[in-house]
């Protein structure tokens, strides 16, 4: 009753959210920031590992965002494909002599390259020895020149006036200081692309991107537009987020020893402002900005579910003095408390209740009566919540414009409690498991990769 209870309150708290921030922007013009002497340089960062596959053209995407004071910076971590070499020859890159301020540990650099045609100015490619997603991400904040930080995966889409809409946030006046902000991830499967850029978007042919896509909606469009309400937003999502700078290399950079480094980067941040005692803000915009590839096989999908639920025991279990510490305030009274509750333990929590309702049930024909309504009441709720977050995306930026990806949507709505939630549960238990025994690698991921859009020539 307490999670049901929290969900209707945060989704009362996000619609209220989202239509000030409608009525907000519906004049704002982000021209002005585009030409404006006074906006702010922004350093983005997207480190690659073994991408060849479509390197050239992830970058190119990346250098059509509009923005005047960006440098896009590259970082080859160990790559042992050809993304080096296809690098170099698509962009016309040769090594160069460069400086590299050692702010945040990170693993040796061995060249930086920049090209040789204008047109390519504003990119600078790292090749360094290989440490991971967050080494790589350090040796970029070493190198990077300007003030904001954005981090990207080098394999999402994302919307050309994505810089904008995010940079907006830190050059509003305010009373408190924004040290990050986050927007929208939405699932490109499915999608139509064209030139780098999503020209028609359609709700995923397969039941596990669909389904993915729901639970998307759910926790960006819902969930976490409430928490920045609350201005208790503990996760950034890694496939795009901006940082200020220098309060992230004083917050210590980002952790090379655990795989959920995005959550655990945004609560140092927020705990190291509360420790110095200097009011801030972690935003969170709910355009659709950056699209990226869902894990279309069970087994894919598994692994990043167990990696994610090892990634939120780490965080919570380094940060544990959060913990209903008054000093924290929202953040430990009732942020860190909600994830450790509602979000790492849940599952654990649901498995052990459901196998005593069984047994309960088999026990007394009563208990069993019990149960069918109580497992009624919680498959009703679930489908009233997920159905309430398709007509927020409908009300709001309505990315599905067909008739029939809303229907798609709404039985997956139907069908997912059976049918991908179990499945969570299980990835989720494993995860713990995986954490119990220290696992600590990532495990491969293998996409199928996005399909460019290709129009029939009419004859």
């Amino acid at each position: 009753m307490f999670l049901f209870t929290s969900y209707i309150a945060l989704s009362i708290l996000s619609i209220i959210n989202l239509i000030h921030y409608l009525r907000k922007n519906s004049f704002v013009d982000y021209g002005i920031i585009l030409t404006s002497p006074l906006a702010p340089s922004i350093s983005l960062l997207a480190p690659a590992h073994n991408e060849g596959v479509g390197i050239v053209e992830h970058v190119r995407s990346l250098l059509s965002i509009h923005y005047a004071k960006l440098e896009v910076i590259i970082i080859n971590d160990g790559s042992t494909d050809d993304s080096l070499e296809k690098l170099i020859k698509g962009f016309q890159l040769e090594p160069v002599k460069f400086s590299i301020n050692q702010q945040l540990p990170s693993k040796p650099v061995n060249a930086v390259y920049k090209s040789t045609n204008p047109s390519f100015k504003q990119l600078t490619v790292v090749d360094k020895v290989k440490g991971g997603k967050s080494d790589a991400l350090n040796a970029g904040i070493n190198i990077s020149r300007n003030t904001l930080i954005t981090c990207v995966d080098v394999d999402c889409i994302l919307e050309s006036d994505a810089i904008l809409k995010m940079v907006k946030h830190f050059i509003e006046p305010s009373t408190s200081r924004v040290i990050a902000t986050g927007g929208v991830i939405r699932i490109a499967n499915s999608c139509e692309i064209k030139n780098g850029q999503i020209v028609k978007v359609h709700v995923p042919k397969d039941y596990l991107p669909r389904a993915q896509t729901l639970e998307y909606i759910r926790a960006f469009l819902i969930s976490r537009m409430a928490w920045s309400q609350l201005n208790g937003l503990l996760l950034i999502s890694g496939a795009f987020g901006m940082f200020d700078k220098e309060i992230l290399i004083k917050a210590g950079g980002y952790n090379t020893n655990i795989v959920g480094e995005d959550m655990e980067l945004v609560v140092r941040m927020r705990r190291y402002m509360h420790e110095i005692k200097v009011p801030y803000r972690v935003a969170y915009i709910p355009d659709p900005l950056c699209w990226t590839e869902a894990p279309a096989t069970v087994k894919m999908l598994g692994r990043q579910r167990g990696r994610w639920t090892r990634g939120i025991a780490q965080t919570l279990l380094i940060h544990k003095k959060l913990f209903f510490n008054p000093r924290y305030r929202i953040l430990g009274l009732l942020s860190y408390p909600y994830w450790l509750i509602f979000e790492w333990l849940t599952p654990i929590v649901e498995v052990f209740g459901f196998i005593y309702f069984l047994i309960m049930m088999f026990l007394d024909r009563e208990n069993s009566q019990f149960f069918l309504l109580l497992l009624g009441g919680v498959y009703s709720f679930s489908i009233m919540y997920s159905m309430f977050a398709i007509l927020y995306e409908e009300i709001s930026y309505r990315q599905y414009k067909k008739l029939t990806d809303i229907l798609k949507l709404m039985l997956t709505a139907l069908s997912e409690p059976f049918i991908y939630h179990p499945l969570n549960v299980y990835w989720a238990l494993k995860g713990n498991f995986e954490l119990l025994r220290g696992k600590k690698d990532w495990g491969v991921m293998v996409r199928e990769g996005f399909t460019e859009h290709k129009e029939e020539e009419q004859k």
